[in-house]
């Protein structure tokens, strides 16, 4: 299928704990999203690597052997305009890794509900919230 009708729903997730990555994984399937998971940064650019292009990432801040951000600068030297969904609980961290967001880029903070979390995923991927138009639960910072 070529690119410009392709549906946008591939989602890359990574965090280092799997109950967030389990969560995170089992909200985006039940809504019908494509998911692949990853619990450190090495494994997901090898995942990367691999597989077709994704169209969100959605990760961790603070995770050990490799950093969030620094996990996507080297996703987006395949990828340069995917867009990224940081979940943190310490959206200081984020801000000391990454002094901006980049266009493209937001974070939600831990914990997130469901609902937070499908709102600033359809927010990320289609520039609106899909269904529901309650207001988020959950933090969403856009840039």
């Amino acid at each position: 299928m070529p690119e410009h009708q392709r549906e946008y729903r591939r989602i890359l997730i990574v965090d280092d704990e799997p109950t967030i990555v389990e969560f995170v994984d089992r909200v985006l399937r039940r809504a019908g999203y494509e998911t692949a998971t990853a619990t450190a940064g090495p494994e997901a650019v090898r995942l990367a690597a691999t597989s077709a292009p994704f169209d969100l990432i959605v990760t961790d801040v603070n995770m050990p052997e490799m950093s969030g951000p620094d996990m996507v600068s080297r996703l987006r030297k395949q990828q340069p305009d995917v867009p990224v969904l940081y979940l943190t609980g310490f959206n200081d961290q984020l801000f000391a890794a990454k002094t901006i967001l980049w266009e493209g880029e937001a974070f939600l903070d831990k914990p997130a509900t469901v609902d937070g979390l499908l709102q600033a995923v359809s927010l990320m991927m289609f520039g609106h919230i899909s269904g529901d138009r309650r207001p988020a639960t959950g933090k969403i910072k856009m840039r």
